[in-house]
Protein backbone atom coordinates (compact mmCIF):
# COMPACT_ATOMS: atom_id res chain seq x y z
CA UNK A 1 0.00 0.00 0.00
CA UNK A 2 1.29 3.45 -0.88
CA UNK A 3 0.99 6.25 1.62
CA UNK A 4 1.30 9.13 -0.88
CA UNK A 5 -2.27 10.36 -0.58
CA UNK A 6 -5.06 9.54 1.79
CA UNK A 7 -7.00 6.57 0.42
CA UNK A 8 -4.74 6.00 -2.63
CA UNK A 9 -3.61 2.41 -3.05
CA UNK A 10 -1.85 0.56 -5.82
CA UNK A 11 -3.04 -2.71 -7.34
CA UNK A 12 0.21 -4.69 -7.60
CA UNK A 13 -1.07 -8.13 -8.58
CA UNK A 14 -4.17 -9.80 -9.98
CA UNK A 15 -4.98 -13.41 -9.08
CA UNK A 16 -5.05 -15.12 -12.52
CA UNK A 17 -7.33 -17.99 -11.51
CA UNK A 18 -9.82 -15.79 -9.68
CA UNK A 19 -9.97 -13.43 -12.67
CA UNK A 20 -10.35 -16.41 -15.04
CA UNK A 21 -13.20 -17.81 -12.93
CA UNK A 22 -15.01 -14.48 -12.97
CA UNK A 23 -14.42 -14.01 -16.70
CA UNK A 24 -15.73 -17.52 -17.42
CA UNK A 25 -18.98 -16.68 -15.66
CA UNK A 26 -19.32 -13.27 -17.30
CA UNK A 27 -18.49 -14.48 -20.79
CA UNK A 28 -20.65 -17.57 -20.31
CA UNK A 29 -23.60 -15.29 -19.54
CA UNK A 30 -22.81 -13.20 -22.63
CA UNK A 31 -22.63 -16.43 -24.65
CA UNK A 32 -26.03 -17.50 -23.33
CA UNK A 33 -27.50 -14.18 -24.41
CA UNK A 34 -25.84 -14.41 -27.83
CA UNK A 35 -26.95 -18.04 -28.14
CA UNK A 36 -30.55 -17.07 -27.42
CA UNK A 37 -30.44 -14.41 -30.13
CA UNK A 38 -28.87 -16.90 -32.55
CA UNK A 39 -31.50 -19.52 -31.66
CA UNK A 40 -34.34 -17.08 -32.36
CA UNK A 41 -32.70 -16.11 -35.67
CA UNK A 42 -32.37 -19.81 -36.57
CA UNK A 43 -36.03 -20.37 -35.69
CA UNK A 44 -37.14 -17.44 -37.84
CA UNK A 45 -34.88 -18.55 -40.69
CA UNK A 46 -36.20 -22.10 -40.48
CA UNK A 47 -39.78 -20.88 -40.50
CA UNK A 48 -39.14 -18.72 -43.56
CA UNK A 49 -37.20 -21.52 -45.27
CA UNK A 50 -39.94 -24.05 -44.53
CA UNK A 51 -42.56 -21.75 -45.98
CA UNK A 52 -40.50 -21.50 -49.16
CA UNK A 53 -39.96 -25.28 -49.09
CA UNK A 54 -36.19 -24.95 -49.02
CA UNK A 55 -35.05 -25.89 -45.53
CA UNK A 56 -35.45 -28.81 -43.18
CA UNK A 57 -36.76 -27.94 -39.69
CA UNK A 58 -34.13 -30.28 -38.22
CA UNK A 59 -31.38 -27.96 -39.43
CA UNK A 60 -32.94 -24.97 -37.63
CA UNK A 61 -33.38 -27.04 -34.47
CA UNK A 62 -29.74 -28.15 -34.67
CA UNK A 63 -28.46 -24.58 -34.97
CA UNK A 64 -30.88 -23.20 -32.37
CA UNK A 65 -30.13 -25.77 -29.67
CA UNK A 66 -26.46 -25.79 -30.64
CA UNK A 67 -26.29 -22.04 -30.11
CA UNK A 68 -27.87 -22.25 -26.65
CA UNK A 69 -25.52 -25.07 -25.59
CA UNK A 70 -22.24 -24.35 -27.34
CA UNK A 71 -21.96 -20.56 -27.44
CA UNK A 72 -21.94 -20.17 -23.63
CA UNK A 73 -19.33 -22.93 -23.37
CA UNK A 74 -17.14 -21.46 -26.10
CA UNK A 75 -17.47 -17.89 -24.78
CA UNK A 76 -16.80 -19.05 -21.21
CA UNK A 77 -13.69 -21.07 -22.08
CA UNK A 78 -12.24 -18.39 -24.34
CA UNK A 79 -13.05 -15.66 -21.80
CA UNK A 80 -11.32 -17.61 -19.02
CA UNK A 81 -8.28 -18.25 -21.21
CA UNK A 82 -7.98 -14.60 -22.21
CA UNK A 83 -8.38 -13.50 -18.57
CA UNK A 84 -5.49 -15.79 -17.61
CA UNK A 85 -3.34 -14.20 -20.32
CA UNK A 86 -4.36 -10.65 -19.35
CA UNK A 87 -3.76 -11.29 -15.62
CA UNK A 88 -0.32 -12.73 -16.37
CA UNK A 89 0.58 -9.77 -18.56
CA UNK A 90 -0.75 -7.32 -15.98
CA UNK A 91 1.29 -8.94 -13.21
CA UNK A 92 4.42 -8.87 -15.38
CA UNK A 93 3.99 -5.25 -16.45
CA UNK A 94 2.88 -4.05 -13.00
CA UNK A 95 6.15 -5.41 -11.64
CA UNK A 96 8.11 -3.33 -14.13
CA UNK A 97 5.98 -0.22 -14.47
CA UNK A 98 3.99 -0.12 -11.24
CA UNK A 99 0.40 -1.07 -10.63
CA UNK A 100 -2.84 0.76 -11.25
CA UNK A 101 -3.51 3.48 -8.70
CA UNK A 102 -6.87 3.15 -6.97
CA UNK A 103 -8.53 5.73 -4.77
CA UNK A 104 -10.90 4.09 -2.29
CA UNK A 105 -13.20 5.71 0.22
Amino acid sequence: MRAGRMGAMQLKRVGPLSLARLAAGLYGAIGLFAGAIFAVAALVGTTIGRTAGEMSPILGLFFGVGAIVFLPLIYGVLGAFMALVVAGLYNLLAGWLGGVELTLE
